[in-house]
């Protein structure tokens, strides 16, 4: 096999070639493109590191691609076919639907690290339609299905290697042929895992148990998770298994958001001489731009960065009032952010269930209407391949000066959301959105407290995570205030099946009952 065709600076190359000898002594062999049955009783874990720009997304492609050309196989947490002794597996992950969307969307097969850590028991009659797709099996007599179904199926999976999707396209929904969840026991192979600055060390555990090769990729300069005093998972790692990747690449360079991402690298720079940096940016280029007023239109589906909580709920509030949305009942079009499940312990399988849909912490979630039933909400999860689901729901609408949030939908028990139109730049990691606006006088609030997390001023990780959520465009907000929207909440904008999945509208899946 010939190394990868791109053109990988220095420390690219070096932290490839590292890779690929920890592989080599797990059996895959990335230049000759051949793989031997996995080595009994051996593990490691590497870490590549680097701040945005430097390369990490187009490393992690490359060395899928030659693993996949090595013949690994990809799992993707929706099905897993009968295990074959000799067979070597690859699974690349991230933290959130919306991280692993990120990844999709650049020709990676990422899935979220629950979808790994859980797997779906399949109805027998339909498995048995999940091995011919697979290529494991004759083609199937499946009472109650057409040829015509079977057919569609087929070639939705020719075109998308997704068994749900294409069960989906023969007209079947969810909750018939997935019987339940069920906790991994069989360890997997090669595990990649995307914005694993976002890992706990439970979290790390876990996929450690089940990943006897572990290759995570992460940027230093993010907030640690909560808890965790500023360290993260990485950091717990001997000198040898971190690979530092310090170049900015070309395509990097003439970014602006980026320019000013790594400005805060300057142990010398204070808050006002950024904001000095970000005024000039703006006058030289348009993909930065100094905004007097919040832009509500944008809060709709890329919430507004803030750093503290009373500035999320006094934005939030501003937001449904300029949308003219009544204090007793959302209206659809509302963005949501999943904040937990409220179940007792005793309901495992309704938590599994409404996890594996990407109602998991942290998740994004647009709000269509109410469900069917009461208490139930028909919602959108964003960067979800299957996006529209119907759940036990408790929306929490947050008031300013208000201990007790004000509940316009609640089953007794089931998903809990907030409102997702600011966040706080903690909650915003591993998401991404093509314009972006931080409130800065939160920032400068950072800056005035001379709070430090892990040796670092906490307004500069603050600033350094917020700028870099902006694909193509950063706006500075300078001021506290709140243009009035010039369009209506809709739906209208979102899709009813996964941006790739052309062939059929998928039906609602209906999550766990209530």
């Amino acid at each position: 096999m010939q190394p990868p065709a791109l053109v990988f600076s220095d420390d690219q190359a070096e932290a490839y070639d590292r890779v690929a000898d920890q592989l080599r002594g797990m059996g895959i062999d990335l230049a000759k493109g051949t793989v031997a049955p996995a080595v009994e009783g051996k593990s490691s874990v590497l870490a590549v590191i680097g701040k945005a720009g430097s390369g990490k997304t187009m490393l992690l492609a490359s060395l899928y691609k030659a693993l996949q050309e090595a013949g690994l196989e990809i799992v993707s947490g929706d099905y897993e076919g009968k295990k074959r002794k000799e067979r070597r597996t690859l699974a690349i992950l991230a933290p959130t639907n919306k991280a692993a969307s990120v990844l999709r969307l650049r020709g990676v097969p990422a899935t979220t690290i629950h979808r790994i850590l859980y797997t779906p028991v399949y109805d027998p009659q339909y498995e048995r339609i999940a091995e011919w797709l697979a290529g494991n099996g004759k083609r199937p007599e499946v009472e109650g299905l057409t040829e015509v179904a079977l057919d569609r199926a087929k070639a939705f999976y020719d075109q998308v290697p997704s068994i749900p999707g294409a069960l989906a396209a023969a007209g079947l929904r969810g909750s018939d042929f997935i019987k339940g969840w069920k906790r991994r026991e069989e360890p997997l192979d090669v595990g990649f895992v995307d914005e694993s600055s976002m890992l706990d060390e439970r979290q790390l555990d876990d996929l450690r148990e089940i990943f006897p090769t572990l290759v995570l990729f992460g940027d230093p300069a993010q907030l640690a998770p909560v808890g965790q005093s500023g360290q993260m998972v990485f950091d717990g790692l001997g000198e040898t298994r971190k690979l530092i990747l310090s170049r900015i690449h070309r395509q990097a360079e003439d970014n602006p958001i980026l320019d000013l991402a790594h400005a805060l690298a300057d142990p010398d720079l204070g808050f006002e001489s950024f904001e000095r940096m970000v005024e000039k940016a703006a006058e030289r280029d348009d993909r930065v731009q100094m905004a007097q007023r919040v832009d509500a239109d944008l809060m709709a589906r890329s919430p507004v960065l803030v750093w503290r909580n009373a500035t999320r709920i006094r934005l939030i509030t501003a937001f449904r009032a300029a949308q003219g949305a009544p204090e007793t009942a959302l209206i659809p079009g509302e963005p949501l952010i999943c904040d937990g499940l409220e179940l007792p312990l005793k309901h495992r399988k309704k938590r599994i269930d409404l996890e594996a849909r990407g109602l998991i912490k942290g998740a994004q979630v647009i709000y269509l209407g109410p469900g069917n039933r009461d208490g139930f909400a028909r919602l959108h999860v964003v960067g979800a391949e299957d996006p529209q689901v119907s759940a036990a729901s408790i929306i929490k609408i947050e008031k300013p000066g208000e201990e007790e949030p004000f509940i316009p939908s609640a089953a007794r028990m089931g998903a809990a959301f907030l409102h997702g139109a600011a966040v706080t730049i903690h909650k915003a990691q591993g998401s991404q959105w093509e314009t972006v606006q931080v409130f800065a006088p939160d920032l400068w609030a950072a800056s005035q407290a001379g709070r430090m997390e892990a040796g670092v001023p906490l307004w500069k990780r603050l600033a350094y995570v917020a700028i870099t959520r902006a694909e193509k465009r950063l706006l500075w907000v300078v001021r506290n205030r709140l243009a009035l929207p010039q369009t209506a909440l809709g739906v209208e904008d979102l899709p009813k099946v996964a941006p790739r999945l052309k062939l059929k509208p998928e039906p609602e899946a209906d999550a766990a009952s209530g």
